[in-house]
């Protein structure tokens, strides 16, 4: 009997395969720990829906020179499967969703959208984890909105998915990231990641992307409910149709705190480090210019700006849905049309998924950035959204969802602009839990 209680407190004086425990840390891209579910069964769907969008506005002018802001009615037909699964040492998590668009007065904009979030959670010992996320998609509205999926274990708004592109413009993205971490004891992790992406938009006016991040932390978990650390972080981005790139640095202390089961924060708070560099055109003097033959001549432009930087999330978890609120600091590749950016972002989400015929999600974001790179001046997206079903029958569902996004400027009045999409229609799904919103 004596030995069998030794060989119980040994047990658990060490813990198992990398059982950290203890609150989800948004630096590592965590989602709430309370969300993690051993499966949620892959779900199918295919919705077909009537669409009403305002503010269309591709990179283009009318004939009076304005920049062009149309609204036109549409169909939009959408699939898609989302699911979790567990195996002995492995952990899957998906979300994906595709769609046709088709607009009646405006078919200039019909375009095919397609988005995938991938999660994958593989032990490789007792102490060693790998985890790798994928996002990928194209699209050619920028929704704007991306908040916690309920079957994907990382927080999307971690990675370098485009969120605030001004233009309805062919864009395709794609971001890899992986991380590897070495539970060296109950209390203390290691862990070390990097990744890559990569931006890729339709017209010769705006600019592309690729970019590289790595980045490493130590967290000490304090106690049953409480986390700390540091953390470096190291970004670059190098731009396509312009001679530009910046290198981005990043040093911060961590905290995350489990109030109860269902609630809780994890943040971190420290300084950022952002140099900037491109290739500019500058007049020359007008005597200069006559006696050479040219107009203006090329100059590297340098900036570095330094800051705080900081991010925090507070979440509480339900048995049918989560709600959170977070925001942050941090410098951003930009949209596209501005470049390197100092970013400050504010977001709320609510998701429920009832365990018979509703199922709804909200969503609302705030994003400001000021440009360091070749354009400079500041510019910022307020979003909202919100989408619910009603199961009608078994397997038929009752789908509806608004966004509304207003993009501003105080250096460019012609970059005000507010957008509405509004959908209606009917979702097929099988099984017996109401269809999931995206």
């Amino acid at each position: 009997m004596r030995s069998e209680r030794w060989i119980v407190l040994l047990a658990l004086a060490h813990p198992a395969f990398c059982q950290y425990g203890g609150p989800a840390l948004l630096t590592r891209g965590e989602a709430p720990s309370a969300m993690a579910a051993p499966e949620i069964h892959f779900q199918p769907f295919v919705e077909i829906s009537g669409v009403w969008d305002s503010g269309l506005a591709g990179v283009r002018v009318t004939d009076t020179g304005q920049l062009a802001n149309a609204s036109s009615y549409g169909l939009s037909v959408a699939w898609g499967v989302s699911g979790m699964h567990s195996w002995r040492h492995t952990k899957l998590g998906l979300s994906y969703r595709g769609s046709v668009d088709h607009y009646f007065r405006q078919t200039a904009f019909d375009s095919v959208n397609q988005s995938i979030l991938l999660g994958i959670t593989h032990q490789l010992s007792r102490r060693m984890v790998l985890s790798l996320s994928e996002s990928a998609g194209m699209f050619s509205r920028d929704p704007g909105l991306l908040g916690l999926q309920q079957t994907v274990p990382f927080d999307p708004s971690t990675t370098y998915i485009p969120r605030t592109d001004f233009f309805d413009n062919r864009t395709i993205y794609l971001t890899s990231q992986g991380s590897l971490t070495i539970q060296k004891s109950a209390r203390l992790s290691f862990d070390l990641g990097g990744g890559g992406f990569i931006t890729r938009r339709r017209s010769t006016a705006l600019y592309g992307l690729v970019g590289a991040t790595a980045m490493g932390d130590v967290q000490y978990r304090v106690s049953r409910h409480s986390t700390i650390g540091a953390e470096y972080t190291y970004a670059y981005y190098s731009y396509t149709r312009i001679l530009a790139d910046s290198n981005v640095h990043g040093a911060a202390f961590t905290f995350a705190h489990q109030f109860t089961k269902e609630l809780e924060f994890s943040g971190s708070a420290g300084a950022m480090r952002g140099e900037s560099k491109y290739l500019q055109s500058v007049p020359l003097d007008p005597a200069i210019a006559a006696l050479l033959g040219i107009g203006s001549t090329n100059l590297v432009g340098h900036q570095v700006v330094w800051g705080p930087s900081f991010s925090g999330r507070l979440s509480r978890t339900f048995r049918t849905g989560v709600f959170y609120v977070g925001a942050g600091r941090s410098i951003t590749p930009g949209n596209g049309l501005f470049l390197t950016s100092t970013v400050t972002t504010a977001l709320a989400g609510y998701s429920y998924t009832g365990i018979r015929r509703w199922s709804f999600s909200a969503y609302s974001n705030y994003s400001r950035g000021a440009a360091i790179g070749y354009i400079q001046g500041v510019y910022s997206t307020v979003g909202v959204a919100f989408s619910g079903s009603r199961q009608l029958m078994r397997y038929v569902h009752f789908t509806a969802g608004y966004y509304g996004s207003k993009y501003y400027s105080p250096d460019y009045n012609n970059y005000n602009r507010i957008v509405h999409t509004v959908r209606v229609g009917l979702g097929f799904a099988p099984g017996d839990v109401p269809l999931r919103i995206w």
